[in-house]
């Protein structure tokens, strides 16, 4: 693991962890309501997904959403509101039901034809002395097991992630794989 132990933003260098930049786009690809939880819309969105089956009251009590079915039904009906605390679990909930819920999907998607196609951004350089930069290149490559990926990514597991794409994924760049765990953008489709 050649870059672990330094630190990325020491110089000046911005970028955030590619795991965490693998977890943001499939977020994005997973898709989901885009109304704020705060508003009444995105609230009624969220507790019907969460509500409308068994499964998904079964899974967004597994969430740590554990408030009586009665709460629920005041919220739906619009008797009451809930306080901040409860939005946020609302909020999560929603977000570990909905990963869930398209990870097999997502997984499928993202394996066929042999694997998708990656665009690793580096990090971003410029705030660096030119004399402490160092050649970064933007990479592309192909990952063709998505599997411990998108099973972290479903389990809201940041270390399994983070695991799962430094050690499963960037050796395949070569002996300067570590240049790439700190990036500024990590862009693919399905």
């Amino acid at each position: 693991m050649p870059e672990r132990n330094l630190q990325p933003g020491l110089h000046g260098a911005r970028g955030v962890r590619g795991s965490d930049a693998v977890a943001r786009r499939l977020d994005a690809l997973a898709g989901g309501i885009v109304t704020l939880i705060t508003a009444r819309r995105g609230l009624m969105a969220r507790l019907h997904y969460l509500t409308r089956t068994n499964h998904a009251r079964a899974a967004a009590k597994a969430a740590g959403l554990t408030v009586t079915d009665r709460t629920i039904k005041n919220w739906l009906s619009g008797k009451r509101q809930p306080n901040a605390a409860s939005l946020e679990k609302i909020e999560a909930a929603y977000r570990s039901v909905r990963r869930e819920n398209v990870s097999k999907h997502l997984l499928k998607r993202l394996n066929a034809g042999g694997g998708t196609r990656v665009e690793i951004h580096p990090l971003n350089q410029s705030q660096v002395d030119r004399p402490r930069q160092r050649v970064v290149e933007y990479r592309q490559m192909n990952v063709r097991d998505w599997g411990p990926i998108v099973a972290a990514w479903a389990a809201d597991d940041d270390q399994g992630l983070d695991a799962a794409w430094t050690d499963g994924v960037l050796p395949d760049l070569g002996s300067q794989w570590g240049q790439y765990e700190i990036v500024t953008n990590i862009g693919f489709a399905a």
